[in-house]
């Protein structure tokens, strides 16, 4: 009877190890046996069969039959070993072993196969009976089963200011300061600033705090005219402004620039107008006044200064304003959550999180709220690192790979940039992530850098 001490070393081939590998719907079964060191007796066969087990859930898979010569003939004659159980995957003679075996098998993945253990069975069989028996474990299978780490937001909820601006063209009779609602296209541009201010001057929790404007003339005529203009058109349209809305003292505050050189200087710079690298010298040289410039234009490019007078300076005596306002805050889950459907730009980050932290983790309004984070702030490392973890954790590995791609460098970021390299198999790059993670300190980095280290290395 041979010892089944000799069977040990039949379990690995050099270093390498036996593997299990999922495969979407299947588990890949790997080991590599030497079979050449394997002494079998003329009238013995050796049964090698592989099995996993987790628990009371278990699964053998196909055996490998090793034959001395005179069990193999017997093997031929009856085209099956006498003491063989369950299915057989090859069959050798001993003395026709290939040089290098490995056993290979194919088999539907299962839930329990998550954390199972595969392991060797040796037995082996004389010519009468069962000899002697040997399970020797090569390799466990677990699952990547990551911490889906959500960040909150460091900073307390603050003061909710938001702005709102636009640019509006008034138009005023030469040399006027006078505003007259009707006067050509009037009516739209002045609702052009009511329609903003009532945008947000209807919401219950919302507070103007100021409203800003900005009057504009454009560079032709005398400076000081102009200036005279620009003061007396803004200050027209504060009063317009006043008189519909009845602001408290202070709210509207006036601005005004005498000639908008600066428009001017981005409608030549963005066009083709023939001399234009000459009008933009003029238009640069701080060592000209105003009037002195406008003259030198006008003088050396005639025909370009009355094509821009006709078509650019109109567009140059306009209004710019800006509302700026203040939203209150909301500490209920159940009134952000309204809010949020209904009124969105109202809602800050530390909101949202508020509202998160009070559902249940992967249902459906959980997954929303973060998507809807992202939207609202587009530029936010924090709501794009925690929009990509949820849809990590949904497994929509494309939507949070477009995520974590704004998410910013903290710890947190590479943490979860690491975790979806990992569960697409990219394991070099998951290690690349993982570690300035766990160098930061960040203990389930550390965690998932073991789990590759254990479970992945040796099946690569």
């Amino acid at each position: 009877m041979m010892s089944l001490c000799s069977l040990l070393p039949l379990i690995v081939k050099g270093e390498e190890q036996g593997t299990l590998k999922r495969n979407g719907a299947y588990m890949e079964v790997s080991i590599p046996i030497d079979l050449k060191q394997l002494k079998v007796g003329s009238t013995d066969n050796v049964v090698i069969t592989p099995k996993l087990q987790n628990g009371s859930d278990s699964l053998l898979l196909p055996d490998v039959s090793i034959h001395g010569r005179r069990s193999y003939i017997y093997y031929l004659r009856n085209e099956q070993t006498a003491a063989t159980p369950g299915q057989t995957n090859r069959v050798f003679e001993k003395k026709n072993v290939p040089a290098d075996y490995r056993y290979e098998q194919i088999v539907p993945y299962a839930e329990w196969m998550d954390g199972a253990e595969l392991t060797v069975e040796y037995n082996t069989y004389g010519c009468c009976d069962h000899l002697a028996q040997k399970d020797v474990p090569v390799a466990r299978y677990e699952e990547f089963h990551p911490a889906y780490i959500y960040t909150q937001p460091t900073t307390a909820q603050g003061i909710k200011t938001r702005s709102i601006s636009g640019s509006a063209f008034i138009d005023f009779p030469v040399d006027q300061t006078i505003i007259y609602p009707e006067y050509r296209n009037n009516t739209v541009e002045l609702g052009k600033i009511s329609a903003t201010i009532d945008s947000v001057r209807g919401d219950a929790d919302i507070t103007i705090d100021e409203v800003w404007l900005k009057g504009f003339a454009s560079p032709e005529s005398p400076y000081k005219h102009n200036t005279d203009l620009a003061k007396g058109r803004v200050a027209a349209l504060k009063e317009h402004v006043q008189r519909l809305y009845k602001f408290e003292p202070g709210v509207i505050r006036t601005a005004y620039e005498p000639e908008d050189w600066e428009g001017l200087r981005k409608f030549v710079d963005q066009s083709n107008i023939e001399n234009r690298e000459g009008i933009l010298a003029l238009i640069d040289n701080d060592e000209l006044d105003p009037d002195t410039k406008e003259a030198k234009i006008k003088a050396a490019y005639p025909k370009q200064y009355k094509w821009m007078l006709d078509n650019w300076y109109p567009a140059l005596r306009h209004t710019d304003y800006r509302i700026e306002y203040t939203i209150r805050t909301y500490y209920d889950p159940q009134e952000i959550a309204q809010v949020l459907a209904t009124r969105p730009s109202n809602v800050s980050l530390n909101e949202i999180y508020v509202l998160a932290n009070s559902l249940d983790p992967g249902s459906e309004e959980f997954n929303e709220v973060f998507d809807t984070a992202a939207r609202l702030y587009p530029d936010s490392d924090l709501a794009n690192l925690n929009a990509g973890v949820n849809a990590m954790q949904q497994g929509d590995l494309e939507r949070a790979e477009a995520y974590l791609s704004k998410a910013g460098d903290t710890p947190q970021a590479n943490y979860a940039r690491g975790v979806l390299a990992t569960m697409r198999e990219d394991y070099p790059t998951a290690k690349q992530y993982l570690q300035l993670a766990a160098d930061a300190g960040l203990q389930e980095a550390k965690d998932a850098l073991e789990y590759i280290n254990q479970n992945v290395n040796q099946q690569q």
